[in-house]
C-alpha cells in the first residue's frame, strides 16, 4: 500500500498538525506521554523505518484515545514530505534510535522543506516516575552488550533477596492492542504472544535466569504493574535509546571495537552524557589502545560519571566438534543491521574453535535474506538472525538448509533450533557480562542499595 491509497483523517484548523518519525518504539511511547489526551494536537500520522513490516498499520483506537476514534495511520518513512505537503503538517518529530547524526539532519532537512518545524522531545517530557527505585542499562550503540549487564544485574539483586521486574524497550510488531501490557515468565509466554526472533532475543535470556519481564505499547500501564510486584524495576534499554522511565542510577556502557561510536549517532551521545555509570565493555576482546580511546572519550564527553570496566567471555557448546569444519555463523540480528556491526560473538567464537572455513551466506541466501545484505552491505560472512515475520523466519531456515556447511554456529542469544527445523546441527554461543577491575559495578549498586534503603548491608544474601 502506497501514501496516496491510505485513508487519512481530514485536516483540522483548530489543531496544530503533528506527524510522529519512529520504528514502532519510541514514537508510540511520546505520543502516548505527550500527545494522546492534548486536544491542541493532531497526530496525523507516524512514520516507520528500520524494521521491515512494520508500516501500512493503524495505531488502533483503544491506545490512541479518544481524540482519535479512527486511529492513527502508520506509514512508510519514505512519504514523510508527501505526507507533510499534504497535510500542511506543522511540525515533525524524532522518535527512533541508533541513527547517525548526519542521517537525522538529512531528515529534518525533509521536514523543513515542507514549511515544518523539527523537533526530538527529551527525557523531562517523555520519562515516567516509577514508584519503585529504577536502575537504567543504556549503550551508545546497539550491540554493546546491555541485556548480558541487565542479567548479571538481576542476579546480583536476587542475591540481595530483592523482588526485581525487568523492563524491556519496546518490540511491538505485531498486534499492538494484544501487546499493550505484556508480561513474561516463561518461553510458552513468547509462543503465545507470537514473538519476533529478536523479540525471542531479548527475552528469552532474561526467562532462562529466572526473570519477569515486561513490555509492550503503554509504558505507563507496564510500569504501574511492575512496580506493584516488585522493589526494584530493571529497565532493559533498546538500540541506543535513552529510557522511559526516570532512572535512580543509569548505567551506560560504550564499546572499543567501535571506538568513536560513544559520539556518532542520535541519541547515543545523549545516553553517554546522561550517565552516573559507564562501562567500557568487552574490554577482553578490545585492542587496548582502543580501550584508552574510549575512555579518554568518556572522561571529556561526561567527567562525573564513574567508569568502569567489563569483559564478555564467550562459550561454545561442543567446542571441539568445529576444528577444521566448515561453517555457517549466526548472529544476532539488530547488532548486525542497523547496529553497524559486521560480525558478533558468533565469529569469534568459530575463530577460536578453529573453524576450518566461514562459509559465506550470501551463496546460499534466499531473495529475503539477499534483500538484507543489500540493504546492509556492511555485513559480514554471517548470516543476520532475521525473523519479524513468518515469511522471514522461513527465508532463513531456507537459507540455512541450502548452505554448504558441516555445522551452524549461533551467536543469536535464543535457540534457535526450537523455532526451526534445519538439517545440520546448530551450536549455541554463550556470552555474559564479567567484572574487570575495581571498583567493580557491583560496589556502586551496593552502595546505590543501601542509599535505597534496599539492602541492609553491603553484603548479598546467598
Amino acid at each position: 500500500m502506497s501514501f496516496a491509497d491510505t485513508a487519512l483523517p481530514p485536516v483540522s484548523p483548530s489543531r496544530s498538525r503533528v506527524v510522529i518519525m519512529g520504528a514502532a518504539g519510541r514514537d508510540f511511547h511520546n505520543f502516548n506521554q505527550v500527545y494522546r489526551n492534548d486536544p491542541s494536537v493532531e497526530v496525523v500520522a507516524f512514520t516507520a523505518a528500520q524494521i521491515t513490516g512494520i508500516s501500512d498499520r493503524r495505531y488502533p483506537p483503544s491506545l490512541a484515545g479518544p481524540l482519535y476514534p479512527d486511529g492513527i495511520p502508520i506509514i512508510g518513512e519514505s512519504e514523510l514530505e508527501a505526507l507533510c505537503r499534504r497535510h500542511q503538517v506543522n511540525q515533525v518529530i524524532f522518535a527512533y534510535s541508533d541513527v547517525p547524526h548526519a542521517q537525522v539532519m538529512h531528515l529534518a532537512s525533509e521536514a523543513l522543506a515542507t514549511g515544518a518545524d523539527f523537533a526530538l522531545l527529551g527525557p523531562r517530557r517523555t520519562m515516567i516516575q516509577a514508584t519503585v527505585p529504577v536502575i537504567a542499562v543504556s549503550a551508545v550503540r546497539t550491540g554493546c552488550g546491555k541485556s548480558q549487564v541487565t542479567r548479571w544485574l538481576s542476579k546480583l539483586l536476587r542475591q540481595w533477596g530483592l523482588r526485581t521486574a525487568v523492563i524491556r524497550h519496546p518490540m511491538p510488531y505485531g498486534d499492538l492492542e494484544r501487546a499493550r501490557v505484556q508480561r513474561f515468565t516463561q518461553r510458552a509466554d513468547l509462543t503465545a504472544a507470537n514473538c519476533t526472533v529478536e523479540e525471542r532475543e531479548e527475552y528469552e535470556p532474561h526467562l532462562a535466569v529466572g526473570n519477569v519481564v515486561y513490555a509492550g505499547v503503554d509504558y505507563g500501564a507496564i510500569a504501574t504493574q511492575a512496580a506493584a510486584e516488585s522493589d526494584l524495576i530493571l529497565w532493559d534499554g533498546g538500540n541506543n535509546d535513552f529510557p522511559f522511565l526516570r532512572p535512580d542510577l543509569h548505567v551506560v556502557l560504550v564499546d572499543p571495537l567501535r571506538p568513536g561510536h560513544e559520539t556518532s549517532h542520535h541519541p547515543g551521545e545523549a545516553v553517554l552524557r546522561m550517565a552516573d555509570v559507564v562501562v567500557i565493555a568487552k574490554v577482553d576482546a578490545a585492542a587496548a589502545a582502543d580501550v584508552q580511546r574510549v575512555m579518554e572519550t568518556v572522561r571529556s564527553i561526561n567527567p562525573h560519571a564513574t567508569v568502569v570496566r567489563g569483559a564478555s567471555p564467550i562459550t561454545l557448546e561442543q567446542a571441539e566438534t568445529v576444528r577444521g569444519k566448515r561453517v555457517l555463523v549466526i548472529e544476532d540480528g539488530p547488532t548486525t543491521t542497523h547496529g553497524g556491526m559486521s560480525y558478533g560473538a558468533g565469529l569469534v567464537a568459530a575463530t577460536q574453535a578453529c573453524a576450518g572455513a566461514i562459509v559465506d551466506p550470501r551463496m546460499a541466501a534466499v531473495p529475503e535474506i539477499a534483500a538484507v545484505y543489500a540493504q546492509y552491505p556492511h555485513i559480514g560472512t554471517v548470516l543476520p538472525a532475521m525473523g519479524y515475520s513468518a515469511a522471514q523466519l522461513e527465508a532463513l531456515r531456507q537459507t540455512i538448509n541450502r548452505a554448504d556447511v558441516d555445522i551452524v554456529i549461533s551467536g543469536t542469544p535464543i535457540d534457535l533450533a526450537a523455532l526451526i527445523e534445519v538439517n545440520k546441527p546448530i551450536l549455541r554461543v554463550h556470552y555474559e557480562f564479567a567484572e574487570v577491575g575495581e571498583p567493580g559495578l557491583g560496589d556502586i549498586v551496593a552502595e546505590f542499595l543501601l542509599r535505597q534503603g534496599l539492602a541492609a548491608s553491603a553484603q548479598p544474601s546467598g
